[in-house]
């Protein structure tokens, strides 16, 4: 459904081990909005949700609710780092088109 890259994965458990709170792993979902249609939303999760799609790379586990499972799946996140930014990249084969910021799709 989606696949982490080995940078995604180091990110996401750093994050992972420095959160103050309890968490089992990160969300990913799909919402209206962003400049074409739909954005990404992501970050961590105490636990897992009825109907949650699991995915686990490397021990890292990622959670997808159903009403996004079909528009993300496929998606590859990974995490870039740039002279001006740092960010998580999606690379996602459903996106008819997307935003210059790459944040968000339709």
């Amino acid at each position: 459904m989606i696949t982490l890259t080995e940078n995604a994965v180091a990110v996401m458990k750093a994050a992972l081990s420095r959160s103050a709170e309890p968490v089992e792993g990160f969300r990913i979902m799909i919402q209206a909005g962003g400049c074409s249609g739909f954005k990404y939303l992501m970050g961590l999760e105490s636990s897992p949700r009825e109907d949650d799609a699991i995915i686990e790379a490397d021990g890292v586990k990622v959670f997808v609710d159903v009403a996004s499972q079909l528009q993300v799946a496929g998606m590859t996140v990974d995490f870039v780092t740039e002279v001006e930014s740092a960010g998580f990249v999606f690379d996602n084969p459903n996106a008819q088109k997307t935003c210059a910021c790459g944040k968000s799709f339709g």
